[in-house]
């Protein structure tokens, strides 16, 4: 494996650990600051509809700078505003550090996987990609309970300061261990079958013009819809297991985990089938998801079979990730613009899929309830998904970088 792959990895798991961490640090941080939870708990929505528009902003500003230099940037960038955080004195400059730091989220994942396929050869893109979102699996496995570990421990801005340095490390890690030539816009890739350069300007004109593909759309909007139904259902799993299940609330934190690593093992075996057949790969973990949901609002209250559900709806929930970022940037000819628009699609659909299955809550529907929406939204993204890969079966050539197919044709 790459060295360069795992210091993406190590990237990407210190932003996951900077989105994830706080939620098992909110009661210490609403008494520190003197802010009631509800404004507390808008350091993470803060930090969602910061990835969201922040995603497309920052990949735009930055278009056609070499995007090694980008990533290292970024790094920076994240680690500037967990120091806000570390030693915010009131909740103004802590919001300003949780916004700051998430600027580079959507951004890093998005251009970072472009990167990350460029060291690889071109039937382990996916693969590539999914070491990179290794990161953010292990840190959603173990963002909550480290964060409160460390926060009980030596106190919540502790934990910031830890994982500071582990921006620190991964910004040197990315800037030693990630080729130069993998970073640059238009130089030679690992992928190519020749150590040609493309060719490629990545102006934001090019980025633009490639969203005229009904494809990006398309896959844009199954990854809005795959990611909404399962955070949908995820951001209420709590209600459902002390509710319906009849676990307790201490039980929650290690449920949590079982998802988490659901989460990990769907990101590995996402990517190693994406990288034999993507569509069929998207169709049969939406397809997946969608049956799982459904099995888990029907038994709901049974223990065991939640366990197992739970595992289940993250293991299919992560499985199209790889697939979906390769998908997209394929589609729109490699411009970072696109990856970056599908990280920003997946918040949307955090968003959307959140308030419906609150919506469902406080209609009077059950703790179950946001389960079944959950699985609805998922349908809906299975039919889109079909729809793009008989269009793509259709219309083969759109799927394909130009650039890539003249470099491979030209080593063939």
């Amino acid at each position: 494996m790459p060295a360069g792959l795992v210091a993406l990895a190590l990237g990407g798991f210190g932003i996951g650990l900077t989105e994830f961490v706080i939620a098992g640090l909110l009661p210490q941080v609403s008494r520190s600051l003197a802010v009631s939870e509800a404004a507390a708990g808008w350091l993470i929505s803060g930090y969602a509809l910061t990835v969201a528009v922040g995603a497309i902003v920052v990949t735009a500003a930055t278009a056609g700078l070499p995007r090694k230099a980008v990533l290292t940037g970024l790094v920076a960038l994240f680690v500037v505003g967990n120091l806000l955080s570390a030693v915010a004195p009131n909740y103004s400059l802590m919001m300003l550090g949780r916004v700051v730091a998430a600027l580079c989220h959507g951004s890093f994942f998005g251009i970072g996987s472009l990167v990350a396929r460029r060291m690889v050869a071109p039937e382990r893109a996916s693969r590539a990609v999914a070491v990179m979102f290794a990161g953010l699996t292990v840190a959603n496995v173990l963002g909550v309970p480290f964060g409160a570990l460390v926060g009980e421990r030596w106190g919540w801005r502790a934990t910031f300061w830890a994982i500071t340095a582990i921006g620190v490390v991964a910004a040197v890690a990315i800037a030693v261990c990630v080729p130069g030539w993998a970073g640059e816009v238009n130089g030679p890739r690992s992928s190519d079958a020749v150590g040609k350069a493309t060719g490629r300007p990545d102006g934001l004109r090019t980025q633009v013009h490639a969203f005229r593909s009904a494809q990006v759309w398309l896959t844009l909007t199954a990854t809005a819809l795959g990611y909404g139904g399962m955070f949908g259902a995820f951001s209420y799993l709590a209600y459902t297991f002390t509710r319906v299940t009849g676990f307790s609330s201490t039980d929650v934190a290690w449920l949590l985990v079982v998802y988490g690593s659901g989460l990990v093992m769907g990101n590995i075996l996402g990517g190693r089938a994406a990288d034999r057949d993507r569509d069929l790969t998207l169709i049969a973990s939406l397809a997946g998801l969608t049956v799982t949901l459904t099995a888990f609002g029907l038994l709901a209250a049974h223990p065991a079979a939640s366990v197992v559900l739970v595992f289940l709806t993250g293991l299919f929930g992560f499985a199209s990730v790889p697939g979906m970022i390769t998908r997209v940037t394929d589609h729109a000819h490699g411009v970072p613009l696109a990856a970056a628009a599908n990280v920003s699609a997946s918040n949307v659909g955090n968003a959307l899929g959140a308030w419906l299955g609150g919506f469902a809550i406080s209609a009077g529907l059950g703790y179950t309830a946001p389960l079944y929406v959950g699985a609805a939204i998922v349908l809906s993204g299975l039919a889109v998904m079909i729809v793009a890969a008989r269009r793509a079966d259709r219309w083969p050539s759109d799927t394909t970088d130009p650039s890539v197919a003249r470099d491979r044709a030209s080593a063939g």
